[in-house]
């Protein structure tokens, strides 16, 4: 149902990543004055970019993934996804590189299966009706998902204990984890690793992630992974040019340090300036944690200490930034390296935090795509190591470190002369991530998606403040950026009076 007023409100958005500026733009378009504050000099937050040497950089995210979620966006703004991004493809989806074995050690993955069963196949002998059946299964509870879960909001617990959502949800089997229910279908180790990699994006483990997720291989599978040319900030780039389309103001260099409340409401923020700005609601697209602990006082917090203490982080990242005096063979697009001993890779991420001593890793190569973002017969490469949130690394290990995967790349890639290859190169750590975005102990992505902090994930209206909400990967849905779009419509949802639990069709429902 929708809100019964129609009168102008002015919201502030503290925080232009996706989840921030999707928002921005809902209301905008539907008649209220909506400000974004960035701290920062550019908008984008974790979908960040620089040009350094005539190289260009998207600083985190790099794979395109639910193309229907960002094509339901853009048809609510009235637009046409294609006259904003030229989205390719990528054929292959991602390369494959399994350490330490010498039987097809390295796997194209299409997301085409009469391409990827018989290579699969030769992983596991005759699985290939078990996993069209294991596909099916995951892209019909991707579509109950949307339906039903991903674009409502949640006010309580008891909410989950509703019939229709007990009903539904049951069909997704909540209590199994990925890892045993993958067992149930599947023998091959290495089957499985490419089946649960995609866990990486939420921030969990295979052992700790509900089986709900299994979502995610119906699109990674079915639908596929594209690129937009010029890169991920295109995506970034187009939000602003609706949010401008649609008047909304963005403010850089803008740093909030306290969300006023008066008689338990919000009514606007404060600058770093000393400015104060008046708003009828304030939504908070900055690290959950921060908000909570830094720009609110004590008494107004939904969330204790305790609560931060025993939440479960996604990983934080050890990133390479490389630019290459020359082209690099053997590379796709997409490039991911499994450890051998895949348990205890995850628990030096989890459970014994350190320095992984044998990472899985990533290796973005844009340039195979795009040669507009690095000069003629030069590559790209953008490494990614998950690492533990909060660990605390010395520059001394940090060089280590850093020597170490190169020379991991040079022999799990083929690439023995990659150190005399490199013109340009910059490191990214967990402090980088806590200094850059406010994150949380370095974290790259957020809250873990474990099955508690699935149900339980923090809500996106303050349970203390009126006319509060939060956006973006700390809250529902969750994390990445399709799913930090969803948010977006969660959040004007609420200010909507918006109760169906579906997507929007339009914005006057």
């Amino acid at each position: 149902m929708k809100n019964n007023t129609s009168d102008t409100q002015h919201i502030i958005v503290i925080g232009s990543g996706i989840g921030g500026l999707s928002t921005a733009s809902l209301l905008a378009k539907r008649g209220h004055t909506v400000t974004i504050l960035e701290k920062n000099e550019t908008i984008g937050g974790r979908a960040n970019i620089f040009t350094e040497q005539g190289f260009t950089f998207d600083m985190g995210p790099s794979w395109y993934l639910m193309p229907d979620v960002f094509e339901h966006y853009y048809s609510l703004m009235d637009e046409d996804i294609n006259e904003h991004l030229n989205l390719v493809k990528l054929s292959p989806s991602y390369r494959v590189f399994f350490a330490g074995e010498d039987t097809l050690p390295v796997m194209d993955i299409h997301s085409d299966l009469e391409k990827d069963i018989p290579l699969l196949e030769q992983l596991e002998p005759g699985v290939g009706p078990t996993l069209r059946a294991y596909l099916k299964r995951s892209a019909e509870q991707y579509e109950l998902a949307k339906r039903s879960f991903m674009y409502r909001n949640y006010n309580s617990l008891w909410d989950f204990l509703s019939w229709d959502i007990l009903k539904e949800g049951w069909k997704m089997t909540p209590l199994q984890t990925m890892e045993t229910y993958l067992d149930k279908w599947f023998k091959s180790d290495r089957l499985k690793k490419v089946l649960e990699y995609t866990l990486v994006f939420l921030g969990s483990e295979p052992s700790k992630t509900p089986a709900l997720y299994n979502i995610m291989n119906a699109i990674d599978f079915d639908m596929g992974v594209y690129y937009p040319k010029g890169g991920i900030y295109e995506i970034i780039k187009s939000l602003k040019r609706i949010a401008n389309k649609h008047g909304v103001t963005i403010k850089n260099n803008s740093e909030v340090t306290s969300i006023v409340v008066e008689n338990n409401i919000a009514t606007g923020v404060t600058l770093a300036s000393g400015e104060t700005l008046n708003a009828d609601y304030v939504i908070s697209n900055a690290d959950m944690h921060f908000t909570e602990t830094q720009l609110l006082e004590p008494k107004y917090r939904s969330y204790s200490d305790s609560f931060w203490k025993k939440a479960v982080m996604g990983p934080s990242a050890f990133i390479l930034y490389l630019g290459l005096n020359t082209e690099v063979p053997g590379l796709t697009h997409h490039n991911l390296r499994f450890a051998k001993d895949w348990d205890n890779n995850f628990a030096e991420i989890f459970d014994r935090p350190q320095l992984p001593t044998d990472p899985s890793y990533y290796v973005c190569k844009p340039t195979h795509t795009d040669d507009n973002v690095a000069p003629e017969g030069q590559d790209i490469l953008f490494a990614l190591v998950p690492i533990a949130a909060g660990l605390v690394v010395t520059d001394e290990e940090k060089k280590q470190y850093r020597d170490k995967i190169i020379s991991m790349m040079k022999v799990d890639l083929d690439i023995p002369h990659l150190e005399d290859m490199i013109v340009y190169e910059r490191s990214y750590w967990g402090d980088d991530f806590e200094s850059d975005y406010n994150a949380y102990m370095g974290t790259a992505l957020g809250l873990a998606h474990t099955l508690k902090q699935t149900l339980l994930r923090p809500q996106n209206k303050s349970k203390k403040v009126k006319n509060l909400l939060y956006v973006g990967a700390g809250t529902n849905p969750g994390i990445g950026m399709p799913v930090c779009l969803i948010s977006g419509e969660l959040a004007y949802k609420r200010i909507e009076g918006i109760t169906h639990p579906h997507p929007l069709k339009n914005l006057y429902e």
